[in-house]
């Protein structure tokens, strides 16, 4: 893999992952719409172009929320070029558990019960994970923040943890999307913690 350079961020010390959670969030928040719409354009355009993505036959993708950085270039792409794409959905009255479906377009979408579009149950069956199926070659991963070792601060519920420890999430090139701001020099972690193996912000893509 090729190696592009990117911006390392904010330089935020080290703390708690309460606080730093608050301040990345609080940060997100204040994103105009037009500037996280541009930044997020340009942060899958680097991804778009990398043979990685473009060879992948099956991605697993997020659908954002609360000013995330946006998917739907990588999302409408995927489509278009006929890979199968995988895409969370959290399970009723499970905290913290979420199944992953496939999404064929967008008439697959209905708005789930935290507001976030999400594959339909009634014609998007889950995928099983532990079975051949289910091999992405990419995911693209949300998170708060992201250190320049690929650590990441998620949201608290431990929803990507339980995924990224699946046996076959194993060879799965992970790639934390995200605003160059949420970037920071290191971030606490945690011995069940996986780093993504790239981080992409509107200023490049960095396979670490």
């Amino acid at each position: 893999m090729t190696k592009h350079q990117t911006h390392t961020g904010s330089g935020c010390p080290p703390c708690d992952k309460t606080a730093l959670r608050r301040l990345l969030r609080a940060r997100r928040d204040a994103l105009e719409p037009q500037q996280a719409a541009q930044s997020a354009a340009a942060a899958q355009r680097h991804l778009l172009r990398h043979p990685v993505w473009q060879s992948a036959k099956q991605v697993l993708l997020y659908m954002p929320v609360r000013n995330e950085t946006a998917t739907d270039l990588l999302l409408h792409d995927a489509w278009q070029q006929g890979k199968s794409v995988l895409l969370p959905r959290c399970i009723p009255d499970c905290p913290g558990e979420m199944c992953l479906a496939p999404c064929a377009c967008a008439a697959d979408l209905v708005t789930g019960q935290y507001g976030i579009a999400e594959p339909d149950p009634a014609t998007c069956p889950a995928v099983d994970v532990t079975g051949p199926s289910f091999a992405p070659q990419v995911a693209v991963i949300p998170g708060v923040g992201f250190d320049r070792a690929g650590n990441r601060l998620g949201f608290g519920a431990g929803y990507y943890d339980r995924f990224l420890a699946l046996p076959a999430m194993q060879s799965a090139a992970l790639v934390g999307l995200a605003y160059p701001f949420q970037i920071t020099d290191s971030l606490p972690s945690d011995p069940w913690d996986r780093p993504v193996n790239a981080l992409c912000t509107e200023e490049g893509l960095l396979w670490l």
